[in-house]
Formats: structure tokens, sequence, C-alpha cells
């Protein structure tokens, strides 16, 4: 693959961020990105919730929010793609403007506030691409002026369960208020009595397995708050933990002139404390459920430290924005020769290595 990204990127770098990802989402929607050069190896491959995975690294939810790029995110050598985070109704999110680049760290801020095309919309452009091969996975959660959150993500789960691999409860955006309550002990029961029981609507209707159900948590919680979530988590049967969504938290290094705003911190100033909130899950729940890091990945030898902190599949989002395309198959290798470098045959064998 040739990396045409840093002819790109000084161009790009002078548009407005929303509107350069906009621009980004359409070229890989009308295949104006190359594919990559695919790298196939065996100890990349994996099996996690039944499903094969040629490779542990997927792009996260908030990248294409609307399912319109999945066949050209496919094509740059990615393991999955998540879609969303989609909502029942279409809403248009925050005031603009609501991202910011923090270039010197290789950071974003943002507070877009689930800005999207709603379950209607999107769930046909999901159940219109092809099934198979790289998996797909949609992240759902409530609309802002929801009366009653719970049975919003019980009817993303119940309208969504047929047209992707996998699904994801987002209880950890800081931009929708009130959100971050549901990952807490008894409103999480709840939370998840109310998508297990929409699964299984879903499945009833029609011939599928049953979808696994994942929980996005924050990564700004205390030991015993994380604690407390790995204990619903092994009691209420949740399929899979992905830690971390953004943090609120402003390091003293940030840049001065973006400490103050508000919204979630992505990117590399968020790698420590994700991988911290990882390795603290994967020890509280035994290595029993599998968990997806997602927080600050960059190069493949991020990837390969979240794997080893317990993750069995790792995303990434802002590093693509700073980076290209070409990060993706530059990651495999290097994760692929850390492997090798290490002994381990597999992904699999990896896994927690660092927790135990």
């Amino acid at each position: 693959m040739i990396d045409f990204y840093p002819f790109v990127w000084p161009v790009l770098r002078q548009v407005e961020p929303e509107r350069a990802h906009a621009l980004a989402i359409a070229a890989l929607r009308l295949g104006l990105v190359p594919p990559a050069c695919p790298v196939d190896a065996p100890s990349l491959h994996s099996q996690v919730w039944g499903l094969d995975f040629a490779n542990p690294l997927g792009v996260a939810a908030g990248f294409d929010k609307n399912a319109q790029a999945v066949a050209g995110l496919r094509r740059l050598g990615l393991g999955f793609v998540e879609t969303g985070t989609i909502t029942p109704k279409p809403q248009a999110g925050n005031p603009r403007p609501r991202v910011f680049r923090l270039e010197q760290q290789e950071a974003l801020i943002n507070r877009l506030g689930f800005n999207n095309d709603g379950l209607a919309v999107v769930a046909a452009r999901l159940s219109a691409l092809p099934r198979g091969g790289c998996p797909i996975g949609a992240n759902v959660g409530p609309n802002r002026d929801s009366p009653d959150p719970l049975a919003d993500c019980a009817q993303g789960v119940r309208t969504l369960a047929g047209c992707v691999d996998y699904l994801v409860i987002n209880v950890s955006s800081p931009n929708t208020p009130g959100l971050r309550a549901l990952q807490a002990g008894e409103q999480m029961r709840r939370l998840w009595q109310a998508v297990q029981e929409a699964r299984s609507e879903a499945a009833a209707r029609t011939p599928l397995l049953m979808t696994p159900l994942l929980i996005k948590i924050a990564p700004d919680l205390d030991a015993a708050a994380l604690a407390e979530i790995a204990a619903v988590a092994l009691e209420v049967g949740v399929d899979g933990i992905i830690a971390t969504n953004t943090t609120i938290e402003r390091p003293q290094d940030l840049d001065p002139r973006y400490r103050d705003e508000a919204g979630g911190l992505s990117g590399r100033p968020l790698f420590d404390r994700s991988t911290a909130v990882l390795a603290a899950l994967y020890r509280s729940t035994g290595g029993t459920i599998p968990l997806i890091g997602v927080g600050g990945v960059a190069s493949g030898a991020d990837a390969y430290a979240k794997i080893r902190a317990g993750a069995s599949l790792v995303q990434l989002y802002t590093a693509l924005v700073y980076q290209g395309p070409a990060l993706i198959p530059r990651c495999l290798r290097a994760l692929r020769d850390l492997l090798e470098r290490d002994g381990f045959a597999s992904v699999s064998a990896a896994v927690g290595v660092d927790s135990r």
C-alpha cells in the first residue's frame, strides 16, 4: 500500500476537523482510498464469540457512525468494523464547534453528542452489506431527550440484532448527560435485563444465533467502580467489555488552548489510563470475559501492549486521523513480528500475560 497520507494530511489539517472527517468518510464510501496489501499471518487469526477474525485490529465506534463506509474500511485490512453510536431517533448532536485537534499530543477532544441518522436508516444500510468475512459491530445508545434510556438501548438491540455480528451498549460517552450512571451496579443489572430480553425477542423472530452483547465503559472509574462493573458483568452474563471510551480528565501537559474544552479526550494521552482499566478488568474477571482494548493505540507495539494487558481484540480511531490508512498494515506487521519475537503462536496465547 502506497502511503499517500503524508501528502493529504497537510491539506486536511487546514479543514475544520468534522468537515475533514466527512471528506474521509466520503472517500472511503466512494472507493477512492486504495485497498491495503493484506497482512495474512496465521498468528493474527483468532476466534472470539464464535466469530472468525483475520486479525485483532478494528476501527472503533465513532469513526463511521452511520455505516456509510463499511465496505471501504473493510478494504483497508481491518479485522473488524464497529459502527455507531446509533440512537432510536435521528439527532443532530451538540452545537458546533465540537471536535478539536490537539496535534502535538496526537489527540482529539470531541463533544459530538451521538449525532447520527437513527436506527431505521442505519439498519437499512447494515442490512444491505454482505455478511461473512470481516465482522461488523454496531454500537447503540439512548437519545439525549429520552425519558427511558434503557428502552432506547433495548430498541437498538431489537432492531440491529439481525444486521450485525455483535452489539455494543454505550453507557460511557461523556457527551450525553446522565449516561455514565448506567454503568453503576443496579442500573447496569436493569440495563442488561432489558437488552437481553430484546435480543431474545429478535432471535425468536428469525433463525439467528444469539448476537453477542458487549458494554463499553469509561476510563474515569476508580478501583471500586471497576470491581463492581466486573462483578455485575459476570453475574448477568455480559459477553464482552470494551475498555475504554474517551476521558474527561485533562493531563497537565495537554495543550493549554484546549484544556478547558468540554468533551471526551482520545488519542495518545488516553493510552496509559485505558490500558490500566483493561488490565484491572482482566484480573477482576479472571480472563473469562473477552475484552476489546481501545484508547491511544497508534502502533503495533501499542496494540501488543493492549493484548498483553488482557485484550482479545484492539480498536483504533484517533491515530487514523493523524497517520492515515497505512497505519493499519503497519500495525499488523509489527504485531505479527512482536508475537513471533516473544514466542507466541497466536494472539490468544498472548492475551493477558502481563495481568496474571
